[in-house]
């Protein structure tokens, strides 16, 4: 009930967030419900019912990082003075935006079924049955596996956001034994008869914070697994062009897919997740390099201090724009105009619902961090720089970041996809 008190009165960009949340669930969960009812109308295609389930994995993986992003930027569920006495405390903060997240999520779900229902001709609606070959409509779904997959969703992102935004015991901890370790004031009676029973002795030291950890860590171990992954899709990707044919299909077995291309691929692009905090950090340190002015430094001071925040989601944004170029080039060669097509309809539904659900959560990441420099932009503003220097920053930061991801993805892509095309 709290949950739907705070969605009632938030504001309208915050609605919208959970709107695109909802709607991503729906997609998903209509991908979900045609993966069911492709399986209970085609029991002998085990296999194939099997890479659909693996495909709707991706899309799946893509809007709960989404509503874990938009957890995380939402107003309503961060600490706030007077919270815990009300009995909302940072624990209790976490639990609320994890059921708004299931609440959105279970919305998209619904709309989904009531979607697919409708196309399949079982609801009698005005398009009572226009996609019923399409999601084979003559099979009825068992309604224990239906329910089961739809909960699926609001249950990975509940989970996601109570796992990512649950406060860290460690740093409870550690504030609670400086507050309790700090020196009292003693009272006025007993300072001078205490200083003359008891020796001088040092105030204790609170113990210092652990340090956190640097952004450009991950550079190294990122770039050693984008290495590992393209020497492994060289070792095992000699072969002919995939056949269009075939749901998933790449060279290295001539039955299907092959796992050491697929590993290879899948290690490419999570060196790229890994390497997304490290690449944004040292655009930051080159931008602030040298003797910069005011607005190359103030670009690349923000940039190093949101590289963890914001590179992330770039790193997987790269990633799957890296896929999607590969995937583009590597089944190119195999289509022709006039013969079958690679990417069938709920296929571009899942890579469209993946494109777009990155893309938001790295405008969500960015629109975040913006918000968390609210405090320094005021006090910049109040020392006298102009908004235009803000704003020329701002487009600074946007630029460079454009000029090293871009030819860095298409890089990747070409030489994901080299091996395999040969």
């Amino acid at each position: 009930m709290l949950s739907l008190r705070l969605a009632r009165g938030a504001h309208p960009l915050v609605l919208l967030r959970r709107l695109l949340v909802a709607a991503a669930a729906a997609g998903v969960g209509f991908l979900l419900l045609c993966t069911l009812g492709y399986a209970v109308a085609h029991p002998q295609s085990t296999g194939q019912s099997l890479v659909r389930l693996v495909w709707c994995a991706v899309p799946l993986a893509a809007v709960v990082q989404f509503a874990l992003a938009v957890a995380r930027s939402d107003p309503a569920t961060r600490p706030r003075d007077g919270l815990d006495a009300a009995g909302l405390g940072p624990v209790q903060l976490t639990l609320l935006a994890a059921a708004s997240t299931a609440i959105s999520c279970t919305l998209g779900s619904g709309f989904a079924l009531l979607l697919y229902m409708e196309l399949r001709g079982d609801l009698g609606g005005p398009l009572s049955g226009s996609a019923r070959g399409l999601l084979d409509g003559q099979a009825h779904l068992p309604w224990g596996a239906t329910l089961t997959l739809l909960g699926l969703l609001p249950a990975l992102a509940a989970g996601a956001c109570i796992i990512a935004l649950h406060p860290r015991r460690e740093a409870a901890a550690m504030r609670q034994q400086a507050a309790d370790q700090a020196p009292m004031e003693p009272a006025e009676g007993t300072e001078d008869a205490e200083a003359a029973e008891t020796p001088a002795e040092a105030s204790p030291v609170p113990p210092a914070a652990p340090m956190p950890k640097p952004a450009y860590a991950g550079l190294p171990w990122g770039i050693a697994i984008i290495a590992v992954g393209l020497a492994l899709e060289a070792y095992v990707g000699h072969g002919p062009a995939p056949d269009p044919n075939k749901l998933i299909s790449l060279p290295g077995r001539t039955d299907g897919t092959s796992p050491g291309v697929l590993g290879g691929w899948l290690l490419a692009s999570l060196g790229l997740v890994l390497a997304g905090p490290g690449l944004t950090h040292w655009c930051g340190v080159l931008l602030a390099a040298g003797r910069p002015g005011a607005v190359r430094l103030l670009a690349g001071r923000i940039l190093q201090d949101a590289a963890t925040r914001i590179g992330r989601p770039l790193g997987v944004l790269c990633a799957v724009a890296s896929s999607a170029l590969a995937a583009a080039e590597l089944y190119g060669a195999a289509w022709d105009s006039s013969g079958p097509r690679p990417f069938g309809p709920l296929t571009g539904l899942g890579a469209a619902l993946v494109m777009a659900c990155v893309t938001a959560t790295a405008i969500t990441a960015a629109l975040d961090s913006r918000q968390n420099r609210t405090g320094t932009t005021a006090a910049l503003q109040r020392l006298g720089i102009p908004a235009s220097m803000l704003r020329g920053a701002a487009v600074l930061r946007t630029c460079v970041l454009l000029a090293v991801l871009t030819p860095l993805t298409w890089a990747i892509a070409e030489l994901v996809a080299l091996p395999m095309s040969r």
